[in-house]
């Protein structure tokens, strides 16, 4: 008997090759785009692996926890790096950067993460982009949380490794990923004797066996079902229009955080200023003397399927995480995440408003 998951025919490389020009419009660039086949942690991985060297000086933006997993993978490669860490509810400067890079000039590799879901913050990229670049340090952004939820121009803010993921706001599967790759930093990776060689994280063995080949051969099987997804994908985000999925994405997240405010009891906005909010996920502070993860226990007990979990690592038992990004940027669901929210805060005890919260958040819609 067929299945319409398992009787596949093989992808061919003009299909892969297709799939990749659309992710790389998406991401409004010109420069060369390959599909990872894994999590986006491969290709981030690949990166910092291929763009600094030994000997060299990086300096990590650390505005959440991937950015201090960067600066493990840099130390590692024998770089000093240099962490420019701000507190989580906050996001970068470009003046702190600038400031950064003016200390160490020798500063040749600059690793930033756009969003971060798990905080929910955003960084400046185009600010940060053009400081960077006048350095003339290579720049590598992590926009796996910030891909379709909010602007991201890769040519246009000179972002020279853009890594995406599908699982966000995409709304796909997370075993499959891309980054596209400057001139610039193809020179750096092939002038690095460290960066890795016939290696499953290897960008340079994608440049040379896919790309420089005419992009005629993959280079071995893709992930067959991975690579549909992303194209479905892609195809619903044209479908409903890139600037449309933003202004969802946008307006879910304003929704959230004026309907926390209006909520009461106690629970208010992580990242203090809006304009530092990341569209893609929303974190509030459970309030004193409350366990974030026994709050968000209770609103998931009605309704298992809502996109709240608690925050990890030393946040887990103050952070609640409202996850309205994809299919969950929509009106209904940021509804029935604060009612959940507000149910479960009365339980304890708290005064809360829930009518008002949710007149607060269709407000934004």
């Amino acid at each position: 008997m067929t299945h319409p998951l398992l009787d596949l025919p093989p992808l061919t490389a003009a299909r892969f090759a297709a799939i990749e020009r659309r992710v790389a419009a998406l991401l409004e660039t010109r420069q060369d785009v390959v599909i990872m086949q894994g999590e986006a942690l491969l290709p981030l991985e690949g990166c910092i692996r291929g763009g600094a060297r030994r000997g060299s000086t990086a300096l990590n933006i650390v505005t959440g926890p991937y950015g201090r997993t960067f600066g493990d993978w840099l130390r590692d490669c024998g770089a000093e790096v240099v962490d420019l860490a701000v507190p989580f509810h906050t996001a970068v400067t470009a003046e702190q950067v600038r400031a950064a890079l003016a200390a160490r000039p020798e500063t040749g590799f600059v690793s930033l993460v756009h969003a971060e879901a798990a905080t929910g913050n955003t960084n400046p990229v185009a600010e940060i982009g053009e400081a960077v670049r006048a350095h003339g340090a290579l720049l590598m952004v992590d926009a796996v949380a910030s891909v379709a939820a909010e602007p991201l121009r890769v040519d246009a803010w000179g972002v020279d490794l853009c890594v995406i993921g599908a699982q966000k706001a995409m709304g796909g599967p997370a075993g499959v990923s891309a980054v596209s790759v400057s001139d610039r930093a193809w020179e750096r990776m092939a002038a690095n004797a460290g960066a890795p060689r016939r290696s499953y994280l290897s960008l340079l063995d994608w440049k040379e066996r896919w790309i420089d080949t005419g992009r005629r051969a993959l280079p071995h099987a893709p992930a067959q079902l991975e690579m549909l997804a992303l194209e479905a994908c892609l195809d619903r985000i044209e479908a409903e229009g890139p600037r449309a999925v933003r202004e969802r994405h946008a307006s879910a997240a304003a929704a959230v955080r004026a309907g926390a405010v209006a909520l009461g009891g106690g629970l208010a906005p992580f990242v203090r200023e809006a304009a530092e909010a990341a569209p893609v996920a929303t974190t509030l502070r459970a309030p004193e003397g409350v366990d974030a993860g026994e709050l968000v226990a209770s609103a998931l007990a009605s309704d298992p399927s809502l996109p709240l979990v608690a925050g990890g690592g030393s946040l887990a038992k103050e952070l609640v995480r409202v996850n309205h990004h994809g299919a969950d940027a929509t009106r209904g669901t940021v509804r029935s995440s604060l009612a959940a929210l507000g149910a479960a805060l009365a339980a304890q005890g708290r005064a809360v408003d829930v009518e008002g919260a949710l007149r607060a958040a269709d407000g934004c819609w």
